[in-house]
């Protein structure tokens, strides 16, 4: 399942490194705490939208700019999943049959039938 605060928080991530700043410096201009911004790049909070609003600017980033990205990142994500749903679905990917074999010295031994 494709999670909007995961894509938000690796794009704000890879803004915040692209230009070299730390988290303790974009934290710092947008008011926000080290620890807090961190779990949101993590994609394990979610901002509001008061906050993303000060983390973009912060970032020097539009936040129009910042959701269009995410909104990028979220259709290919979407994409990718809806197409691994339909090649399993389709039974394209079969899963492996095992065996069991016993080799010369008595052990045990799983191969690909």
């Amino acid at each position: 399942m494709v999670l909007l605060r995961r894509e938000l928080g690796d794009a704000l991530r890879e803004t915040r490194q692209t230009q070299g700043r730390t988290l303790r410096e974009v934290s710092a201009s947008a008011s926000c705490s080290l620890g807090y911004l961190s779990e949101i790049e993590r994609g394990e909070k979610e901002a509001s939208s008061e906050l993303l609003a000060s983390i973009c600017r912060a970032l020097d980033v539009p936040l129009s700019d910042m959701l269009s990205d995410v909104a990028d990142r979220v259709s290919l994500a979407e994409a990718a999943e809806q197409q691994m749903t339909s090649v399993l679905t389709e039974g394209l990917a079969k899963p492996l049959r095992h065996r069991k074999v016993v080799d010369p010295q008595g052990r045990t031994v799983i191969s690909a039938a």
